[in-house]
């Protein structure tokens, strides 16, 4: 790699992830590998820096992941956090032992040689940190010396300086160390003389460089949805390789209200894009007809969607290449020293057509994070409301209506749905909530308009908070805010009579009702 870089060795830590981002949100690029990565591989990648991430194990399991002690031979800066102080101390000779008091939560550690990855503090600060260990460090490796020490870690933070290799027992990259980003700095810039320079600019000038390379010929075919990935890759794209590129939007019928204009007017008017619109409502409600199994729905939606979408492309000649919208979470899963996540939902992604359809993939965003996309977006004029649309399930409206699907319950849904959205934002809280939407459940209840007795549907609110989608707790609307929402759905949707608010969290519960 050309560019300046730091390589995150992953042993497995809940929390790799997250270094990622305190490190990229420094404006410096990095990557994260497994812990097994070849030295010869690290060493053509040949990082600025490398971090070892922590881990669950103990360096006394057997089958223990290790580092090659050539990692600490090539001359660059090494940081090792938790896991990775640990194991830096096993393999140059230093002394590991089961800790006979655990840490797990905050401590309170204390600066006592201020150089090095802690040169941005002062002798005897007390830094709140967050610890999550079983072993700990008893003798260091020669060479080395104790920076900070706290009341469970005689060596919370050690370093041989003239090696610049530096170990920490605590996690400066979560929150509950709260300075644990200067640290970070003082590791990424003093020590290892890196310069903040990934921002979104740098980003887009690789990447239209990258896809000009890949794609030299050939027309080039996006599935666009109007969400943020697709809508970045398509515009990042387009301006890479022109008019060979043709982007595919299918109306499924399971869509929000005035979600197919959205795209056509930005897309289309705005950005120019070729841009064919697929009206395969009938098609895709035909298949769904009568179904309830929330899987069931999501397999249909998946391959109606792959049939569509193939016989558009066959229209079109010269197709080499498919883009998809692929982030560096994504990445990051695929290649986690602990192995892929589970799969809990099946509708993320569009699966099978690459195989099936025999195109290249082109995955221009696969190097980002979310905000960074966003970033990207925004530096290429995308409007913010397509840049911080909500998140919204592949499989659309058909799993928020709970039970058959039918077009009369859809219409339904669309008018409450349109209406949580309008008040959220009216509130200035659409872009602070993770997802707010509306649900109809397979339930009527009796009520009362006017003079007359109403047996109609009942309609769940749900609003949640989360970072990234794994976790997520429910949202603590106003309660003002939920009247307003309840009154007017109750009022101007004919078809409901009651409104009920979801206070489930994530776990156990998932934020879609299917």
């Amino acid at each position: 790699m050309d560019r300046p870089h730091v390589l995150i060795l992953d042993f497995g830590s809940q929390y790799t992830m997250l270094i990622a981002r305190r490190i990229r949100e420094q404006s410096v690029y990095c990557e994260i590998q497994p812990c097994t990565l070849p030295l010869a591989e690290v060493k053509r990648r040949a990082p600025r820096a490398i971090v070892l991430s922590g881990g669950p194990s103990s360096v006394f399991d057997e089958g223990a992941p290790g580092v090659d002690r050539g990692i600490f031979e090539l001359g660059v800066p090494v940081l090792g956090i938790c896991y990775g102080e640990q194991i830096t101390a096993h393999t140059l000779g230093g002394r590991v032992e089961r800790a006979e008091h655990r840490e797990y939560g905050a401590a309170k550690v204390t600066v006592h040689r201020p150089e090095g990855v802690l040169a941005r503090f002062s002798a005897g600060d007390t830094l709140d940190v967050w610890m999550s260990h079983g072993d700990r460090v008893i003798d260091l490796p020669e060479g080395f010396e104790v920076l900070a020490t706290s009341p469970g870690s005689p060596f919370a933070a050690v370093a041989h300086l003239a090696r610049r290799i530096y170990g920490v027992q605590f996690h400066p990259e979560v929150a509950h160390t709260p300075r644990g980003t200067e640290l970070l700095a003082a590791f990424l810039f003093d020590v290892a003389g890196l310069v903040p320079d990934w921002n979104a600019g740098v980003f887009i000038d690789e990447a239209v460089a990258k896809i000009r390379a890949e794609v030299p010929t050939g027309r080039v075919i996006c599935a666009l949805s109007g969400g943020v990935d697709s809508s970045v890759a398509a515009v990042l794209t387009q301006r890479a390789v022109g008019d060979r590129l043709t982007c595919i939007f299918v109306d499924n019928g399971v869509l929000r209200r005035g979600e197919r204009e959205q795209v056509e007017r930005v897309f289309r008017d705005t950005f120019h894009l070729d841009l064919r619109v697929i009206d395969a409502r009938r098609r895709f409600l035909t298949a769904l007809d009568g179904v309830s199994d929330p899987e069931t729905k999501r397999k249909i939606i998946g391959r109606v969607f792959i049939e569509v979408f193939e016989e558009e492309a066959a229209k079109l000649d010269g197709v080499t290449h498919l883009v998809q919208g692929t982030l560096y979470p994504d990445v990051i899963e695929s290649v986690s020293f602990k192995g892929p996540s589970a799969v809990i939902k099946s509708h993320h992604n569009v699966g099978g057509l690459p195989e099936r359809m025999k195109l290249a993939l082109v995955e221009p965003l696969r190097e980002l994070f979310k905000d960074e996309v966003r970033a990207a977006g925004e530096a290429m004029g995308i409007p913010r409301a397509v840049l911080w649309r909500q998140p919204f399930p592949g499989p659309g409206l058909a799993i928020r209506v709970l039970g058959a699907v039918a077009e009369e319950a859809l219409d339904v849904l669309r008018a409450a749905d349109a209406i949580v959205e309008h008040e959220i934002r009216e509130a200035g809280l659409y872009e602070s909530v993770w997802q707010a939407f509306a649900v109809l459940l397979p339930v009527r209840t009796v009520g009362v308009m006017g003079d007359e007795r109403t047996y109609e549907r009942v309609c769940a609110l749900r609003a949640v908070q989360s970072t990234d989608g794994m976790t997520a707790d429910w949202a603590r609307l106003p309660h003002e805010l939920l009247a307003r929402i309840s009154s007017r759905i109750i009022n101007e949707v004919r078809g409901i009579n009651r409104v009920v608010y979801d206070i489930s969290s994530k776990p156990p519960a998932t934020i879609e009702w299917e």
